[in-house]
């Protein structure tokens, strides 16, 4: 067993899409990953899972469906509650790290989610 250091600025310099998760690391039978969002994610529900964000670089907005709304900026993280409907949004582009239990789509639903690649 070894430790592995994980430089989120070079893993987030590998790619250039949006709304694109990657695997950087495992974590309790979680995967952290980067992504960059632009523009907007379509509303959406993790039903048994609450949805972890945590800004990097950039702004982004947390919606939700009720009209809730949230800014975080770069340090900031929040946690949508299970259940909870909403959409993350960026005005320019941001870097984000997530969290979420291995297998759960990024959409709530496995017809419309992303891959997750490792990086």
């Amino acid at each position: 067993m070894t430790l592995k250091k994980v430089t989120l600025a070079e893993k987030l310099a590998q790619f250039d899409s949006h709304w694109d998760p990657h695997v950087v690391a495992d974590y309790n039978d979680n995967d952290v990953m980067v992504v960059k969002f632009a523009g907007q994610f379509p509303f959406h529900v993790h039903p048994d899972t609450d949805d972890f964000f945590y800004v990097l670089e950039g702004e982004v907005i947390l919606d939700g469906e009720d009209g809730d709304s949230v800014t975080l900026r770069p340090g900031d993280l929040c946690v949508v509650p299970k259940g909870m409907t909403h959409r993350p949004r960026a005005v320019s582009e941001a870097k984000v790290l997530l969290i979420e239990p291995k297998g759960v789509p990024n959409t709530g639903d496995p017809a419309t989610a992303a891959k997750k690649p490792r990086l």
